[in-house]
């Protein structure tokens, strides 16, 4: 092992707008402003892990365009290996995310230079094999996802699939899968996980924390409390701090432990990577 975590993942130039509420079909609402910032579950989630202190190797693509360079940066400026994120023609990923009054989003993407990993290259494989932990998304297409998890599998690397956005999956995939973390929402798309063969559900839960759930029955992470600002990013918070933990050695329950606190503290603050916490504020919020 020459590192702890590899996120194949997404790497999107967040336009972050903010609104009294989300509209809904054929109406407008007016945004009180807006911010351009780097995001995209992949990158969210390796700035994460690194900021939790693991060893994080980023696989993905950005297109030739102003985006690429800030995302590469902010990746870099984490501490994040970004040797294996590609540069293709065109435009880099785009997420407009809509942020209403209390903190709560929504969120529509344009893949962009994500949609072209539809394959691994040897040093991208080798990335993978050499990790403790594999970390995915679903904005990334799926046969590069089903192409890191079998390797990842083969070579003892424990495989964390954050499934989102939710979409049906094949059971060949979720069969390699150690870690299934999921929203209530997302996990509604996966009622037979378990019989598929995926390792442990963790169901994240906002406010109220998490559960993990494995075929012995199930557990309760308790929430922490927090003042929302923004919840843009928690989830990625979590599912890095929760792959840094477990490439430690930490048992599933105590990793989520650690990434509840970590979410909850990344929603006091507005965007994405920027709102991700270090291990020193995570750490002090845990001894109160």
């Amino acid at each position: 092992m020459t590192h702890d975590v590899t996120v194949l993942g997404s790497l999107n130039l967040d336009v972050v707008v903010h609104l009294p509420r989300v509209p809904g079909v054929g109406e407008t609402v007016l945004a009180s402003g807006q911010q351009r910032v780097p995001g995209g579950k992949g990158l969210n989630q390796a700035v994460a892990a690194a900021r939790a202190g693991a060893r994080t190797v980023m696989l993905g693509a950005v297109g030739d365009d102003d985006a690429a360079r800030v995302l590469r940066e902010t990746a870099g400026s984490a501490g994040v290996d970004v040797s294996g994120v590609r540069r293709e023609p065109g435009p880099s990923g785009t997420a407009w995310v809509m942020v209403q009054d209390g903190g709560d989003n929504a969120i529509v993407v344009d893949a962009a230079a994500n949609g072209t990993v539809t394959s691994l290259t040897g040093c991208d494989l080798d990335a993978v094999r050499s990790a403790a932990v594999l970390v995915m998304q679903l904005e990334t297409p799926l046969p590069a996802v089903t192409q890191a998890a079998s390797a990842a599998s083969r070579a003892g690397v424990r495989v964390v699939l954050n499934a989102a956005p939710a979409r049906d999956l094949p059971e060949e995939l979720l069969a390699l899968v150690d870690v299934l973390v999921v929203n209530e929402h997302e996990a509604r798309a996966f009622p037979d996980a378990l019989a598929a063969g995926v390792g442990t559900v963790v169901v994240t839960l906002g406010a109220d924390g998490a559960r993990v759930v494995c075929a012995d029955g199930e557990q309760a992470v308790p929430g922490v409390t927090a003042d929302v600002v923004d919840t843009t990013g928690a989830g990625d918070t979590f599912t890095g701090y929760l792959a840094a933990a477990l490439a430690t050695g930490a048992s599933l329950p105590d990793a989520c432990g650690r990434a509840v606190v970590a979410g909850a503290l990344a929603v006091e603050v507005l965007g994405a990577t920027a709102s991700i916490p270090t291990a020193d504020a995570v750490e002090r919020r845990l001894q109160r």
